[in-house]
């Protein structure tokens, strides 16, 4: 019989695997306009990133074949994203977009890699090296819930934080954090710790200011504001993860 965490990783992995395919509309929309308009790229550059190196993680460390498989799938789905993105971009914005991808998708990930393999011959500490760069990561990019919390407070509005995205960042942590205890894997327990307490504070002001009425919002508060929207699901994958 499976162990209890095989079963706390499927569905793990069933939610993983909705939240990435969550931007699915917004791509949907931009191959009928031949436009990505004023999406923003680096959320689904950033996902990439971390679902390439969650996927090694997976890889390179002993029962972890549940991290590995979703996050596999994971950054096949945004290499399509980035892909459209590219074809569909203005020509300006086209070669910013390789630049980046070509730092952070490929450079980035193939250091990371063979940094880790030439300095630790062995794979326990090849594992733990891995974790802790994607663990690292992965609390970096908790500015992207920080920033829409702070967005919610100021304007008294939950217009920009979504209550599904915040119910799936919160039950993502809870399952993986449970995954993680289960598996004694640091490396996936903090980031989904961290991102269960976030996801827990967000559907507590999402409670809060649901019905409050909205602050005036300035131009420039506006703009910020409208930029989180569009991009917050996709920077939410890279701890929705194993984390997804």
């Amino acid at each position: 019989m499976a162990e209890p965490s095989f079963y706390i990783g499927v569905i793990g992995n069933v939610i993983s695997v909705l939240v990435f395919l969550s931007p699915v509309e917004t791509f949907w929309k931009i191959v009928k306009r031949k436009s990505t308009e004023e999406y923003k790229s680096l959320p689904y550059i950033c996902t990439l990133l971390g679902s390439s190196l969650w996927t090694y993680y997976g890889l390179v460390t002993p029962g972890e074949y549940l991290v590995s498989t979703v996050n596999g799938f994971g950054a096949l789905v945004e290499i399509i994203y980035v892909s459209l993105f590219l074809i569909y971009a203005p020509r300006h914005l086209k070669l910013n977009t390789i630049v980046v991808v070509a730092l952070l998708n490929v450079f980035f990930p193939v250091a990371a890699i063979a940094a880790t393999r030439s300095a630790f011959k062995d794979e326990k500490m090849r594992s733990q090296s891995m974790g802790f760069i994607c663990a690292g990561l992965n609390i970096i990019m908790y500015g992207s819930p920080l920033s829409a919390m702070k967005t919610v407070v100021t304007t008294k509005s939950v217009k920009y934080m979504p209550f599904w995205l915040s119910f799936f960042l919160f039950l993502n942590g809870a399952i993986w954090a449970v995954y993680a205890s289960l598996q004694h894997d640091v490396f996936l327990l903090v980031p989904n710790g961290v991102g269960f307490v976030f996801g827990t504070i967000q559907l507590i002001l999402y409670g809060i200011y649901r019905n409050a009425k909205p602050a005036g919002l300035s131009n420039g508060t506006s703009e910020i504001a409208a930029d989180e929207e569009e991009g917050l699901i996709s920077r939410a994958l890279s701890f929705l993860k194993p984390i997804l």
